[in-house]
Formats: C-alpha cells, structure tokens, sequence
C-alpha cells in the first residue's frame, strides 16, 4: 500500500462526511416522521389535497423515500470510516431521490398540490446528492482503504 493511500485525512474531510450524515439523518427523521403521521395529524397541518397526495403515493415511490435516505445515511458513514462503498451507496440514494420525484412531480402532479415553493426543497435535494456523489468519487483515490 502507497503512502498516499494511508494518507490520513484532513479535519475537512470528516467536517463534510459529519455535514453529509447530519443532512442524511435529518432526511431519515422526516421520512420517518411522514410514514408514522396518523392522518388526524395530517389533516391538522395539511389542506385536503395535501393529505390526499400523501395518501395516494404509491408504495414504489415510497420504498424510493426508504431507500434514498437509507443509502444516504449509510454513505455517510462510510465515507466518514473511509469505505470505497460510499461513491455506491451516494449513488443509489441519488437514483433513488430520482424515481420519488418522478413519482410526486411527473406522475403525481406535486407541484399543483404543493405549490412552486414544493420545489425548493426537492431542488436543494438533488444538488446535494450531486455534492456528494463528486466529494465522494473526488476523494476516493486519496484516502479511502
């Protein structure tokens, strides 16, 4: 094994890993907390075409919403233990935030139930899985065993 491959990483590098598994835990907290709502707490904080929409999502897309923040989550600490299976799993969780928006704004029709402020956060998503998808591919050859 080289010495640039036993390279520790710098400070930087467990900042963003720690930042990657803070994002993708807070993502499995509201994924949690969608799939346990009873649906008196969604008809007290939804109007009635919200709570339909989250009702009539399909169990694929739902899976999908496990699926991401599960992969998320476990890319994170493998980056942060460093793990060449992260890039996969960052990309798993990626293609897997893909097919639940094509569920919610394709098939769906999200943004007429949600609005164009539904977008921001489906938008801030992505690019952050692109982030780390390239942090995680831009480091492998640097310091993952």
């Amino acid at each position: 094994m080289s010495d640039e491959l036993s390279r520790t990483p710098p400070m930087s590098y467990y900042i963003i890993g720690g930042i990657f598994l803070a994002w993708n835990s807070i993502g499995l907290l509201f994924y949690y907390m969608q799939v346990t709502m009873t649906p008196d707490v969604m008809a007290a904080n939804f109007t009635p075409e919200q709570v339909a929409f989250m009702m009539g999502e399909p169990t694929w897309a739902t899976a999908a919403y496990a699926i991401a923040v599960n992969a998320g989550v476990i890319a994170a600490l493998l980056l942060l233990f460093r793990k060449s299976l992260a890039l996969p799993f960052f990309i798993a969780s990626f293609v897997a935030v893909l097919l639940q928006d094509l569920n919610a704004f394709v098939l769906m029709d999200g943004l007429g139930v949600w609005g164009s402020s539904g977008l921001y956060l489906p938008a801030v998503v992505i690019v952050i899985c692109i982030a780390e998808i390239w942090y995680s591919r831009s480091v492998a050859n640097r310091y993952y065993r």
